[in-house]
C-alpha cells in the first residue's frame, strides 16, 4: 500500500491561506459584477405630487403643534389603481426615516 504524502504544518498553513485568498478574491469579483444598475427616476405624476405636498403640509403642522414625535397616519381610497402613489411616497419619504 502506498504511503500518503506528508506535508509539514507550514505547507498546510500556506495552502490554506492561498485557498482563503482565492475565495475572497472570487467573492469580491462576484459582488462587484452583480451590483444592480441604478433605475432612472421616473417623474412623479401631478396627482401624486399634490398628495405628497398635502402630507408634507400636515406633517409640518403636526410638528408645529408638538405632535412631531408620534405616528401620523393617512388613508386614501382610490377608485382605480391607474395612478398608485405608493412607490412615489416611499421614495420621497425614504430619507426621513
Amino acid at each position: 500500500m502506498p504511503n500518503p504524502i506528508r506535508m509539514s504544518g507550514r505547507r498546510w498553513v500556506a495552502a490554506w491561506a492561498v485557498l482563503c485568498l482565492a475565495g475572497l478574491a472570487a467573492t469580491a469579483e462576484l459582488n462587484a459584477s452583480s451590483a444592480p444598475d441604478p433605475q432612472p427616476e421616473k417623474p412623479v405624476s401631478a396627482e401624486c405630487a399634490k398628495y405628497i405636498a398635502d402630507i408634507e403640509m400636515r406633517l409640518a403642522k403636526a410638528k408645529q403643534e408638538g405632535k412631531g414625535d408620534g405616528v401620523l397616519v393617512f388613508s386614501r381610497i382610490q377608485a382605480s389603481t391607474e395612478d398608485d402613489c405608493r412607490d412615489d411616497l416611499r421614495n420621497h419619504f425614504r430619507d426621513d426615516q
